[in-house]
Formats: structure tokens, sequence, C-alpha cells
């Protein structure tokens, strides 16, 4: 367990903290003037490797030899110059601090900390942290790694469960929720029924990692749920054709994969953020990384609603239960998601990746994302 103190007075900013990994959907921007819930769950932060927010500079300003030093392998439209390592942490577990007011940025329902630190430490005014609560944005507190120092604190922290615990005891993340928007000024919020932007954000990562899977060859997922988040995408962006590259969801609790898997669907775990590893002989076969949640969910699909447990209701009786609530549009991977992982990984220097990546940069593909 850790506390996160001032670098400048050494006053506690945080209550006692225990690290887990950074969820995938943390950078997302979703939709429209949605309502984000919280980010990390009480209790947690989480590293955020890679620089936030200005400063930026265009691609055209970088040299490749310092963007592949920074783990960038294909253009993008600017990179941060922010300081790298941040902890994100949940905003009910900050306390000691104050707002900037100046610092609040021009977003457009509360605070999105694009322009950098936006909280200050309450006794020496040093800033210290980055408040985020914008429409779209999921609500978090980022420390700024610079301004900060973890210090252990006493505590018991149990050991990260084991796969198979993790297998019994994980809490799965459904497909489908309801979406908070703000409707106007004066007419409060509204609710839509959609895909969960989870879902969306762990597609995006995933389904850059099926491209580089698939070496330029059509991959083939298995049916129902999987098949709706992944096939239309990769049929769109892969070539047609046989033979076809197989993927097939495993991980603890499942049957060992055969040996003709060439790729496997697996699960990370929350708190170490490793991929889980097959052994004998689809060790070889690509990982593809899945929130625990979601990949739960698609190895034990839950009933959208409950039935009877035994026989059937008799012909005279009309069932009063509503038809389950479905999205109205087809499933789309999270643009951005899929494009930030995508550069990150050292085969999108190979030309057909590149031109997918320069099709999404230029806003194609609007059917799929």
């Amino acid at each position: 367990m850790f506390v996160f103190v001032c670098a400048g007075c050494g006053s506690e900013l945080t209550a006692p903290l225990s690290q887990v990994s950074l969820p995938i959907h943390a950078r997302q921007k979703y939709g429209n003037a949605a309502r984000l819930p919280v980010l990390m769950e009480s209790g947690t932060f989480a590293v955020d490797p890679d620089p936030w927010g200005g400063p930026w500079r265009m691609w055209d300003e970088i040299d490749p030899g310092e963007a592949e030093a920074r783990g960038i392998y294909a253009p993008v439209r600017s990179l941060s110059d922010g300081a790298p390592g941040a902890s994100v942490i949940a905003p009910g577990d900050i306390h000691g601090t104050r707002l900037i007011p100046e610092m609040r940025g021009i977003a457009c329902c509360g605070l999105d900390g694009a322009d950098g630190p936006n909280m200050a430490c309450g006794t020496c005014d040093l800033p210290v942290a980055a408040r985020i609560d914008d429409c779209s944005l999921w609500q978090a507190v980022r420390l700024s790694p610079d301004a900060v120092r973890r210090v252990p604190v006493d505590g018991v922290r149990a050991a990260p469960l084991s796969w198979s615990e993790l297998a019994e005891e994980g809490e799965k993340t459904p497909p489908f929720e309801p979406i908070a928007t703000w409707a106007g000024r004066f007419a409060g919020s509204s609710h839509h029924w959609s895909w969960s932007p989870q879902w969306e954000a762990a597609a995006g990562h995933a389904l850059a990692h099926l491209l580089v899977a698939a070496q330029g060859q059509p991959v083939e997922v298995p049916g129902g749920l999987t098949a709706d988040v992944f096939q239309r995408a990769l049929d769109a962006l892969l070539p047609a054709g046989v033979p076809k590259r197989r993927a097939v969801l495993a991980g603890p609790g499942r049957p060992s994969p055969d040996a003709g898997a060439d790729i496997l669907l697996v699960p990370v775990h929350p708190r170490t953020g490793e991929s889980w590893s097959p052994v004998g002989p689809s060790a070889s076969a690509y990982r593809v990384p899945l929130p625990l949640g979601v990949w739960l969910w698609l190895d034990s699909p839950q009933p959208h609603l409950p039935v009877p447990a035994t026989g059937r209701l008799p012909l005279d009786v009309l069932r009063d239960d509503p038809l389950p609530l479905l999205p109205l549009r087809l499933f789309r991977a999270d643009r951005r998601a899929l494009q930030h992982t995508l550069v990150r990984l050292p085969a999108a220097r190979s030309p057909w990746l590149r031109a997918i990546l320069e099709n999404l940069a230029q806003g194609g593909l609007t059917d799929l994302f």
C-alpha cells in the first residue's frame, strides 16, 4: 500500500492505495456529451507509461528515430511532450488539494486536464494533479510524476488472485449498458441503451493485435458475440480467401487450445497486467489481450433475462416481462483505441498496416468505427 505526498512540502494527498493495471479504456473519448463514470476503483492506482497533455508536437517536427525510441512505429497527428508515468486514481481518493481556476481550459462540461495540472497542494500551492471530469471522458485524477512522491504505508495487501480464482470470482463486464448524456442546460440528463464503452475500447485494442496476428491473411473468430464484435471489421480490413488464420478463446477453465489455433483471445490479469499464457502445442500462438471482464462474458455469456428453471409457460398465459434491450446499431470498435495501440506495435511499419492507419486518420471506415 502507498500514499502519495507532495514533492514540495511532504503533505499527504491521497488515501492509502494499491497498484493495479491501467484500464484499456483510460484514454477513451466516448461519444458526444456522454457522462462516463469513474475510471479507477476506489483504493487503487495505476501508472500510465505514456505522456499526457501539452505541450504537443506535430508529427513533422519529430525525428522518426525519436518516435521509435518512444515506442511509436507509424505516423500520428501529434505527440505529447508531457511527463510520462502519471499515477491515475479515483477523484474520491485525493485530499488536501484545491482546484486552480485559471487552469480550467476550454473543456465543454467540466475539466479535461489538457492544459496541465489543475489541482494544487493545499499546503504549499504546488500544482500536483489534473482532475478530469469533462463529458465523454472517464472521471479520474492524474497525479503529476514530477510533483508527487509515492510513500509505502503499513497495510496488508493480498497476493494477486490466481487465474483459476479469477475465472470463478472475476466480475463480468456486460456488453450493453445505459449511457447517460447531457440533454441540455435546462433539460438535465437523458439515457440511451448502447454497447458498453469498455467493450468498444477493448475491441479497438484487441483488433490492433488481431490485424498484426493476421499477417495479411483473413482471420476467422468464434461465432456468436465474439463474431459480432470482431468479424465484420476483420472481413473489411483483411483480404478475402482461404486458408484463414483461426482465432479461438483461450484461458483459465477452458480446454487447452488445439494445435490448429493460430491466434488466442486471452484475458489480462486486472492487477498485474499480464496476459494468460498457454502451455503445450498452442504456446507459440499469437496472444490477443482482452480485459478480464470482457473475456469472462465472451467465455460464458449471460442471458438477457431470467427464464423459468423448468417447464414452459401455459399456452393461455402471456409473458409480462419486456423484450431484452439491444443497441440500435451494429458493434463498432473504438477508432482511437485501435490507432493508439496499432502505432505502438512494431508491425505497424509494414505498408499494408500503414495503409489502414492512413485510412483511419483521414476519417475513413466510418461504417466500422
